[in-house]
């Protein structure tokens, strides 16, 4: 286990900012974790726990406690049963998964961040999510200061949500295990329109799984959504905003906002999101609500590939990245009555 002091935060989030942490420690077992956070806990110390940093704002102070890098490994492939150390690079994960020809999360491909972090926020994206294939996750709990393994239905997972981010300070995962499925080398049925389209196939169908994930990640960089050092565009959190789900009086309002000032003949995406819901795209309302691709001047500015991404342009601050994500919901908010929320966990700051 690595400890350092006054040890920068930047270097280990996808955005690149924020301040240094009084204290930061690297651990690579499950043991040293644990070992971490009942120091911290003991102490009264406050703790950040970072993995991949792909879905943290860090605010320029920095953090005034004990930051805390889940850096374990350890992938384990059992018949269709994988196993995941929190630490795991998911993206390393997903590309032995379609190796092994075992279908499931091929078109999560691409995603930046630890596998620890995916049943936190129920990470999905073109037509999967996690919570379709995790079976079990293994977390300390801090309140009941155990291991305890946690079923599928005990993590509460819906919309990028699950019941670890609603307690966020309870438990951190350590391990997480995910039932796949053997169809004979295909992927699973493709339920995303656009995902299907490029692959000249109609949603349902299955094709290679290595064809599935090579065409996610084509679609993903295509919007600066892999991670590439050399390329501005992907120094983010990926999409900055939740796609907002809302009731039937609240959609009716929406739309009604959106023939207004789009005309009469304008129709705003609608998915349906379960009884009486539908789900609407943050992306379209940005781009709708007048912030278009690249728009911005200062060092932070949205995506000149999507506009559900706000970037570092390389020397921006926090401060600077808040200033243009609330003026975006502002404009959102003043265009079309949706106040967009923040996918992204901030620290020390908020909207």
């Amino acid at each position: 286990m690595q400890e350092l002091h006054d040890a920068p935060l930047a270097p280990l989030t996808t955005f690149r900012l924020g301040g240094p942490a009084t204290r930061l420690v690297t651990a690579t077992t499950d043991d040293e974790v644990i070992t971490a956070v009942r120091e911290a806990d003991d102490t009264g110390t406050p703790l950040l726990v970072i993995g991949g940093g792909s879905n943290l704002v860090i605010g320029d102070k920095g953090f005034d406690g004990t930051a805390l890098h889940i850096a374990t490994r350890g992938l384990t492939l059992d018949g269709t049963t994988l196993e995941l150390a929190a630490g795991e690079v998911w993206t390393d994960a997903v590309a032995r998964t379609v190796e092994a020809g075992l279908a499931g999360v091929e078109c999560l491909a691409g995603i930046p961040g630890s596998a620890g972090a995916t049943p936190i926020q129920n990470v999905g994206a073109y037509g999967q999510e996690v919570s379709a294939t995790i079976t079990e996750v293994v977390a300390y709990d801090r309140r009941a200061r155990e291991t305890v393994t946690l079923t599928n239905a005990e993590c509460a997972f819906s919309y990028r949500h699950s019941r670890f981010k609603a307690d966020p300070e309870r438990y951190v995962v350590l391990r997480v295990r995910f039932g796949l499925e053997d169809a004979d080398g295909l992927s699973g049925p493709l339920r995303y329109a656009e995902t299907a389209r490029a692959l000249g196939v109609a949603p349902g169908e299955r094709v290679p799984l290595a064809s599935a994930r090579d065409t996610v990640l084509k679609l993903r960089a295509g919007k600066g959504m892999v991670l590439d050092p050399e390329d501005h565009d992907t120094w983010s959190a990926g999409s900055f905003f939740t796609n907002p789900i809302l009731t039937d009086e609240e959609f009716a309002a929406f739309r009604a906002r959106v023939r207004d000032r789009l005309g009469d003949g304008a129709e705003p995406p609608a998915y349906p999101a379960g009884e009486g819901r539908t789900k609407t795209s943050a992306a379209w309302l940005i781009d709708k609500a007048g912030f278009t691709k690249g728009y911005g001047t200062g060092p932070a500015r949205i995506s000149t590939k999507h506009t559900l991404a706000l970037t570092n342009r390389g020397e921006a601050t926090t401060e600077d990245l808040l200033a243009l994500a609330r003026e975006v919901v502002a404009g959102v908010r003043d265009a079309f009555g949706i106040t967009l929320v923040n996918e992204p966990v901030t620290v020390g700051v908020s909207l």
